[in-house]
Order: structure tokens, then sequence, then C-alpha cells
């Protein structure tokens, strides 16, 4: 059972350790098993946040395997991390684990030696002087995460949710980062200007409800024949109130929703050596020209949406 271990430093913010934490926790529940564990620094017992709420921790480092994740919140004040808390996170990423940071956490990282020659990123008010301290990194504004190597760093405060739910989407996929979010009524958001990677997640960015149970059903089944009004009837509408809503949610039909996930699942597989051909039968096409149009096509922007 993977393992996510939170460091704490005094003067902690409590939504970098809050967002990735009820990610991870989410995850669990819904069935990828993590254990959360929290560490503080110098070894002491308790950490008072800078929100005020004081944080007893009581807990030892516990033994960390390359299937593990190190997260250093971000914190308020100069207390840099020890240096035996450094050299953890070092020994970690080089036994093969991911380390990652929220905000100011990224100069733990860097103290650890993390961000030498790696991209990186921090809460914009502090970028300058985290590329002052490691003048090898290659500290990257503007944007919401970097993952570099198994060092993935992320902008202030609330975009450790980001994080958090780009390390499920890598760990078990876009399907099940979308799941997180909706459990957490928090969109999957882009990465600042980095293409979107998934049509799953580009098309997850609503509140729907109707609309995110038909879009489960469809990432499960997608190669098998969906009709319309059994998607409805499992939704509880009418065949009609269901394709309004999905194109005010998404800005597609259910049909052209379930294709483009066939077009990127058969993308994968032709990249990995199978002739388009194969791929599209693998995928649920009973015609392979079907594909080849929806390679040459430009896919759909999803509709912005508000909260």
């Amino acid at each position: 059972m993977p393992k996510v271990v939170f460091l704490l430093l005094p003067g902690v913010h409590l939504l970098d350790l809050a967002g990735p934490a009820q990610v991870f926790s989410s995850a669990a529940e819904l069935g990828h098993p993590y254990t959360l564990h929290y560490v503080a620094d110098r070894g002491v017992r308790r950490v008072e946040s800078h929100q005020g709420v004081g944080l007893a921790v009581g807990e030892e480092w516990p033994e960390l395997g390359a299937e593990d994740l190190v997260v250093v919140p971000g914190w308020h004040g100069t207390s840099p991390v020890g240096a035996g808390s450094a050299r953890r996170l070092a020994a970690h990423h080089a036994g093969g684990g991911t380390v990652a940071s929220v905000c100011a956490g990224a100069d733990a990282l860097g103290r650890a030696g993390l961000l030498d020659g790696r991209r990186c990123t921090t809460h914009h008010e502090l970028q300058d002087e985290l590329a002052r301290r490691y003048p090898k990194a290659k500290v990257v504004r503007d944007i919401l995460f970097v993952s570099d190597d198994r060092v993935v760093t992320s902008a202030g405060i609330a975009s450790g949710t980001d994080l958090a739910l780009h390390l499920v989407a890598e760990r078990h996929g876009p399907a099940a980062a979308a799941r997180v979010a909706r459990s957490m009524v928090v969109y999957v958001r882009r990465n600042g200007d980095e293409p979107q990677a998934s049509v799953m997640l580009a098309h997850r960015a609503h509140l729907s409800d109707t609309v995110h149970r038909v879009q489960d059903l469809i990432d499960a089944r997608f190669a098998e024949p969906l009709a319309l009004a059994d998607l409805a009837a499992q939704a509880g509408v009418s065949p009609r109130t269901l394709t309004r809503r999905f194109a005010e949610a998404t800005g597609l039909t259910p049909l052209r929703y379930q294709q483009l996930l066939r077009a990127e699942h058969a993308e994968r597989l032709i990249t990995a050596g199978r002739t388009i051909e194969s791929a599209a039968h693998a995928v649920g096409f009973r015609d392979p020209r079907m594909l080849r149009r929806l390679r040459t096509r430009p896919h759909p922007h999803p509709h912005p949406q508000t909260p």
C-alpha cells in the first residue's frame, strides 16, 4: 500500500496540507489505497500552523519505497528545513521515489539538492527568491505545477490540490483523478500553458452530477455500443434532457464524447505499434475510416464554466 508522507514545518499553511491530503484520502476511499503519514522536522511532536491551529505529529519517518510519495507543504516564515530532513528527501528521490512541494515547500527541495538542473515553480511572490537561492534551478512562472524527473513542485496554496490530482492521474489514470475531483467538488484544471492531455479531464470541468454519472458510464464502457436511451435511463432523465445537459456542460453530445475517448485510446495503441485498423477495432470502431476521420479533426474545446 503506497504511503504519502507530509513533512510539516513550523508555520505550515493549512490549505497547502489539507488539499493534497484530501485528494489522497479520497483516492483511497475510491479504491486506490494510500496510507497518510505526518512527520515533523527535527523530531518535534507538535507543529503550529500559520493559521493558528496546532498539529500533533507523533510519528517517526516510515520506511519508504519507490512507490511512496513525500510532500512538503508550504509555510510562512524563514525557518529552513533541517539537514536531517533534507537528507531524507534526497535519499527518497535517489531510491526512485517521488518528492513534491506546495508553495514555499520548494525551498526544502532546493536545500535537498533536488532543484538543480530541474524545472520547478513556487508561489509567485517567492519565485525570485527561489531563483536567487538556487541558481541552478529552472524556475517556471505562471504555471500551476511542474513535474521534472519525480520532482513535482506547485505554485501557491490551492495549487497543491491540482498537483495532487495530477499525481493521481499519473498513477491511476485520468478517470480516477476525475472521480476524486468530483468527490471533492473541485475542477481538474489544465496546467498553465501546457496542452490538455486527456479527453476525460478536458471535459470534466463542470458541476452537473447527471453528466458526470453518464461520463462515468462512458469512461468505463467506451468500447461498447451505448444507446442514448440506455444512458438516459441510467441517469434518470429523458434522452432529450440528457443531450441538452451534456451539451451545456461539455459542448459535446454523449456520442461525440465516446468517439473522442475511443480515438484517444486508439492513439495510445497506435503509438505502441498497433495498426490503425487493429486499434480501431480494439476500441470499438466497426469501420477504421471513422478513426481516420477523427484523427484529422481538431478536438473541440470544452465550454468554459464558472462554479
